[in-house]
């Protein structure tokens, strides 16, 4: 027998798993990636030495109003290392400006005060201003014309409007954006809803080159790119995190450049050979990506890329924020059928994308091919099995639940701890 562990909530579950059934383990080569420095020497080593960019410092001189797009509470930013060294650096040239921390928020809810001192640290909180992007209030955009895809670009007017735009951020591999990071931090990040709609339609997701670990032709990345530019993004500074939520390396500079190079260095180390078996588990990466059902879909298609057909995938996450988007829990809820989801979906232009559309049409794809299992707070199995998913309470009943709907002898299982950090290569 074999045990592995998995990342659940701030927590690990523990599942043994015959040898002989266990077609592989599934891990991003950052888990074992050792730096030679702490995280906050990473950090500053970046800082001045900055990709195709001149120093943050220099860029502040003489600019009255800064603002440094951050990261939400439902990303792994270690914004209590990385925001100080920014703000430091700022402060080296440009004492007196004016600094707002905007939380790019993209689609989700605002951040609590309760997550924003635990994100950034008391200091922080208290002594800069924080303001929190709402993508459903117009008041607070402006428009720049069209995105590459035709729809509206409607930007953030706090952070179109800056003497100097920054962006903090993390890279890792992304479910249909290719790699989060970098150009992310505008759009969806500070966008308008009508903008991030007009990105996130049926088509694009839909595009066989919107998938995780590639850019090259990605209609989304395209639009999130032109976004950036427009919104006069000058500087990033992009941090890679190991399975611990630690710093293993970081790119600052340029807004594409940096974060392009950062993007090699996520696929150097994340890429992995697909195992196909009959049964996959794996996670979201346990807190703060696992709070939600809406997230999860993201490690399931870590899965989707190596379940057999006709397979069953169990995703471990904790939930604990419940189903994630009220729109995307209803339209499974309600539907006749996981097939009618999807029809009525790519039946939509682009003009016509609802809200969590991009979500739901993943998870849609998921469940035509797959069987799903969560395994996830008992006060959410409910919302589960209403979504047209099954519920286990541990990882050893999912797994008897799976070999019950398999009918088969055996059936082999591959293992991915963590989905949302590996690029699975079919």
């Amino acid at each position: 027998m074999k045990q592995i562990k998995f990342p659940f909530g701030r927590e690990e579950l523990a599942l043994e798993v015959e040898e002989d059934r266990l077609k592989g383990v599934l891990l991003s080569q950052a888990h074992k990636f050792e730096a030679d420095k702490s995280e906050t020497e990473i950090v500053k080593e970046a800082m001045a030495n900055p990709i195709a960019s001149k120093r943050l410092s220099e860029l502040a001189r003489g600019k009255k109003d800064i603002v440094i797009i951050s990261s939400d509470h439902t990303r792994p930013v270690p914004s209590h290392i990385t925001m100080p060294i920014i703000l430091e650096e700022i402060r080296k040239t440009a004492p007196e400006a004016r600094i707002t921390i905007l939380v790019a928020t993209g689609f989700h809810r605002a951040s609590t005060d309760e997550e924003l001192r635990d994100k950034y640290g008391d200091a922080i909180v208290e002594s800069v201003n924080i303001e929190m992007h709402d993508s459903r209030d117009e008041d607070q955009m402006v428009n720049l014309g069209k995105l590459p895809s035709g729809g509206d670009m409607l930007l953030n007017k706090t952070a179109v409007e800056a003497d100097l735009l920054v962006a903090e951020g993390f890279i890792e591999p992304h479910f249909f954006a290719g790699f989060s990071g970098g150009r992310k931090s505008v759009l969806p990040g500070v966008a308008s809803k009508t903008t991030v709609l007009a990105n996130h339609c049926a088509e694009f997701i839909d595009s066989e080159y919107a998938r995780t670990g590639n850019l090259e032709g990605n209609p989304m990345h395209r639009d999130m790119l032109y976004a950036a530019e427009a919104a006069g993004l000058e500087f990033i500074l992009n941090v890679v995190i190991d399975a611990e939520k630690k710093v293993i390396n970081a790119f600052a500079g340029h807004r594409e450049k940096a974060h392009l190079k950062g993007t090699k260095f996520v696929d150097s180390l994340a890429g992995v050979d697909a195992e196909p078996a009959d049964i996959v588990i794996t996670t979201n990466g346990g807190y703060p990506l696992d709070q939600n059902i809406y997230q999860s879909v993201k490690g399931m298609t870590a899965a989707e890329a190596s379940c057999k057909e006709g397979g069953v995938i169990i995703i471990a996450a904790e939930c604990s924020d419940g189903h994630g988007g009220e729109e995307f829990y209803r339209t499974f809820r309600d539907a006749d059928s996981v097939q009618q989801i999807m029809d009525d979906i790519l039946a939509r232009g682009r003009k016509e994308t609802v809200p969590d559309q991009w979500e739901t049409q993943i998870l849609a794809r998921i469940m035509l091919k797959f069987k799903v299992i969560m395994v996830t707070d008992p006060e959410k199995r409910n919302i589960v099995r209403d979504m047209g998913m099954d519920w286990a309470e541990d990882l050893e009943q999912a797994v008897k639940k799976a070999e019950s709907l398999l009918a088969k002898e055996n059936p082999s299982i591959t293992v991915i701890p963590d989905g949302v950090s590996v690029i699975v290569r079919s």
